[in-house]
């Protein structure tokens, strides 16, 4: 089935060009979604107008979202989870969690949908792009930590801070202590 596209329609194409689709995705998503029409004649002499329109609220939408782009971009988030011994977590870090996590640091409400990234189940540094517009695609970097190894360096920082305090505790030796008294000369005189 050959459609006319409406609008931009991501990894598909953007709005007045004509692409050929399954028919069911034509029919069942693309037309009642207001997407695309049917690639008629009549539908083929309004190419040159759709693209003017859409690039018109493609421009007004960038603009828009530059703004948002802008708090997003180089964003650092950190998730901790449980990890099996190869590595692989228990269960995984989901868009969900991911945009949470952005709203949270930033103050921008991002749509799950948005994000472009197979739920996260290894330790390590992501790159997860976030796809605002058509154009407007920026990156943040997602690392997932091991539950245990944070565990692991809070011990050994406590175990230091313990040292540490029970050095400063410690109570000097006999040997240490000066004497405050001198002997007395008279004494030995006699």
């Amino acid at each position: 089935m050959k459609v006319l596209l409406i609008r931009d329609v991501y990894n598909l194409g953007r709005a007045g060009e004509i692409k050929k689709v399954a028919n069911g995705f034509g029919r069942n998503f693309l037309i009642p979604q207001k997407l695309a029409v049917m690639a008629t004649p009549g539908a083929l002499q309004q190419v040159e107008k759709i693209q003017q329109a859409a690039e018109k609220r493609r421009v007004a939408l960038n603009e828009e979202m530059a703004g948002v782009a802008e708090k997003i971009k180089g964003l650092e988030l950190t998730f901790t989870a449980k990890v099996g011994e190869t590595g692989h977590l228990y269960g995984s870090i989901t868009q969900q969690a991911i945009a949470d996590a952005i709203e949270e640091k930033s103050g921008v409400k991002i749509d799950r949908h948005w994000i472009e990234s197979q739920p996260l189940r290894e330790v390590g540094l992501h790159h997860v792009k976030v796809r605002l517009t058509f154009d407007l695609i920026p990156e943040v970097a997602v690392t997932v930590e091991s539950e245990e190894e944070i565990e692991k360096a809070e011990k050994a920082s406590k175990g230091k801070e313990k040292e540490e305090k029970k050095e400063k505790m410690k109570l000097p030796t006999i040997d240490e202590i000066p004497s405050f008294t001198e002997p007395n000369q008279d004494v030995e005189k006699e």
